[in-house]
């Protein structure tokens, strides 16, 4: 069917319709990002109304917008619709149009949805009105179980749309709405995923990154930037900070006994996370801890290296095996860049047998060892923020290091 037919995209919003008094901040926060999305199509004009967004196209490629917006988070579905008046007629005409044009198929259904009640034409009437126009000009037949074509009429407040698919929003919240979370990003295929969740839950995002250059190469940074900068369709630009780990995991691995090593070293993460996010207003850290996966997972590996941090920690993999991780990376296509073989500081000096069951006795015994404030300040201090849009792909600072 010719993209021109389409003369508006309708968009519902789901979850965010059972809203109460904040259902408008909702909606706004969706127009916004879906505007930002779609910056690219200047001639688009949006009204947003209580049931819906409708975007009229100006002459836009339907199809080109259709793309783009499935990367947009809080939405339950949008289509192509072709507006017309309040009249049964041009109802019942545009409808007809529709099916002739979907060449190939047999049968149909209509469905109608009557968001104005005070329209004279019950949602029955007005399916069997347009069904019966259909049957009395074509061949097609009415299939209400399998219909190879659904034929959706929307009556709104204002005009009725006229539409011939419905394409599956992503779901949740839109981005944004819920603040702002730190994510721990190792480059690994877990936390590609849990980033992608937290903005699915309205959440804006950053990333922390810890490099540990000459032992981790310039490869796996660049993996990093790769990795964020598809995320970064949802959301337009994301900061990475670069964190320079290299001198405080060296005084780890020299001072701490070996099944020790990885549980220190993520309370060192964590702290150096918490410290930003007080830095920049930043309420929540999220990452891709699955429970069990590896030995820093454990539920007792989870409570005694999270105590460092009094920034609320999300974990939203944390029930989740490793194939339902896998199936969302390559859906969202960030499991290919994941899997480069470029190895991060979580995995340059892992133990041979690290401690599944730390006890927090034993880790402030080892931090005593060394000044681990300082190398933690200077980590702060030193470190350096990527700004990764999915315009361009990141580049890496060669001051960096």
């Amino acid at each position: 069917m010719p993209e021109l037919l389409y003369d508006h995209i309708v968009v519902r919003y789901g979850e965010l319709s059972t809203k109460g008094k904040n259902r408008k901040e909702f909606t706004r926060q969706l127009t916004q990002n879906i505007r930002r999305r779609l910056q690219d199509y200047p001639q688009l004009t949006y009204n947003m109304l209580h049931d819906g967004l409708f975007i009229k196209l100006n002459g836009e490629d339907y199809e080109s917008i259709r793309k783009d917006l499935k990367d947009v988070f809080g939405y339950s579905y949008f289509a192509g619709a072709v507006r017309v008046n309040k009249d049964l007629d041009e109802v019942k005409k545009t409808t007809l149009l529709l099916a002739q044009k979907n060449s190939g198929i047999k049968t149909f259904k209509v469905a109608t949805k009557r968001h104005d009640k005070s329209f004279p034409y019950r949602s029955d009437d007005i399916n069997r009105a347009v069904a019966g126009n259909i049957l009395h000009n074509t061949e097609l037949t009415v299939d209400v179980h399998e219909p190879q074509l659904m034929l959706y009429v929307s009556v709104d407040r204002d005009f009725i749309y006229v539409m011939d698919e419905k394409v599956k929003g992503p779901g949740g919240y839109p981005t944004g709405i819920n603040g702002t979370a730190m994510v721990m990003m190792s480059g690994g295929i877990d936390s590609p995923v849990a980033a992608y969740l937290t903005m699915k839950r309205g959440l804006k995002i950053e990333c922390i990154h810890f490099a540990s250059e000459p032992y981790t190469s310039r490869q796996a940074l660049e993996k990093v930037l790769t990795l964020v900068r598809k995320l970064s369709v949802s959301q337009e630009e994301i900061n990475v900070h670069v964190i320079p780990f290299t001198r405080l995991q060296l005084a780890i691995y020299k001072n701490v006994d070996e099944p020790y090593c990885i549980t220190i070293m993520r309370r060192m993460m964590y702290r150096i996370a918490d410290c930003i996010c007080r830095e920049r207003k930043i309420g929540v850290i999220t990452n891709g801890e699955s429970i069990g996966q590896v030995a820093s997972q454990t539920p007792e590996s989870i409570s005694v290296i999270g105590k460092v941090a009094d920034t609320l920690i999300l974990r939203p993999l944390a029930m989740m095996d490793k194939l339902e991780i896998i199936d969302i990376a390559k859906r969202i296509d960030t499991y290919e860049t994941s899997i480069l073989p470029f190895e991060d500081c979580c995995t340059i000096f892992d133990p041979k047998n690290p401690v599944t069951k730390p006890k927090e006795d034993r880790c402030l015994h080892y931090e005593e060892r060394f000044d681990y404030e300082s190398l933690i300040k200077e980590c702060i201090d030193t470190h350096e923020i990527v700004k990764v849009t999915y315009r361009e792909k990141g580049k890496v600072d060669e001051s960096i290091f």
